[in-house]
Order: C-alpha cells, then sequence, then structure tokens
C-alpha cells in the first residue's frame, strides 16, 4: 500500500520491516540554515513515544511523516519548537536520512530506548535531557524549556 507523502517535495518516508525502523529521507539538498518545514498541524496531548515537548510542560503530535523523524547523536537537524521549524544544521543532501538529538526537546521521555547510531557522540540511552550530564548536552543545540531546566537542575545540584 502507498502513502501519500504529507510533505512531498521535501521528504518522504522510507518503509523497513522491523519495529522502529523506518525513516524521514530527504528529496532535496538543505543547506545549513534551510527551513526544511514548519510544524503545522499540531496537536496537543499527553507526553507518549510519538509527541515532541515543545515547553515545560507541553507536548504536541506531529501529525504527519515527521513521526519518523529519527533520533540521531550526530543529528543533522534542529527542531526549534519556538520558531516551529524543522532546520538543517548541516548539509543534507538528496538521499540522506533527516533526524534530530530527541533530548535537545524531550526533558524526561516516555519511552527510553538504546542507541545504535555509533557516533563518537552516542549518549547510549535515549531517556531525556533529565539523564543526561550538561557537559554531554552544551555539544547540542537545545530547546529554550530544555535550556531552563538544565539551569535549575544544575543549580540545585
Amino acid at each position: 500500500m502507498t502513502q501519500t507523502p504529507s510533505h512531498p517535495g521535501f521528504f518522504h518516508v522510507e518503509r523497513n520491516d522491523g519495529d522502529f525502523s523506518s525513516r524521514l529521507v530527504a528529496d532535496q539538498a538543505f543547506a545549513i540554515g534551510n527551513v526544511i518545514v514548519s510544524l503545522q498541524g499540531l496537536t496537543p496531548g499527553p507526553k507518549r513515544y510519538s509527541s515532541v515537548q515543545i515547553s515545560r510542560d507541553d507536548h504536541v503530535e506531529l501529525n504527519s511523516d515527521l513521526l519518523f523523524l529519527n533520533h540521531a547523536c550526530d543529528p543533522n537537524t534542529f527542531l526549534d519548537v519556538d520558531k516551529r521549524a524543522i532546520v538543517a544544521i548541516k548539509p543534507i543532501a538528496k538521499g540522506d536520512e533527516i533526524n534530530f538529538f530527541y533530548p535537545s526537546t524531550e526533558w524526561d521521555m516516555a519511552q527510553p530506548f538504546d542507541c545504535w547510531c555509533g557516533s563518537p557522540k552516542c549518549i547510549k540511552k535515549v531517556q531525556g535531557a533529565k539523564h543526561i550530564p550538561s557537559s554531554t548536552l552544551r555539544q547540542f543545540q537545545l530547546a529554550r524549556h530544555i535550556d531552563e531546566l538544565l539551569s535549575e537542575r544544575d543549580q540545585s545540584s
């Protein structure tokens, strides 16, 4: 069964066998700083494996192929929740997987998982920024609410 892409010309889902093995693939090249897509049609909801944290307490469902935006410890995009946009932070070629660093938006994830990305920056267990040392997190661009929560955590310890 073929499904209609939610963002034709920008990216598509490459569906693979096995749980959590599909991925989002670029249909065009994106330069650093390019907005890949604006986040629209978001639905507020509870914290779930499929949601994105957009503030200290709020989560949204992306309601599109963006559900297949995988985690990477050496990501090529930043999910800018304040501007409601996905922005390229590295050059992305047509055919590249589009990914982001989940703890950049997630404080404490509903469904943690082991990372197998193989990057030298790999955090091994993806469970949210709350569980990662600040020295590690400072390697990444982080959402404002994650920066604020980190500052509070670090001041109280």
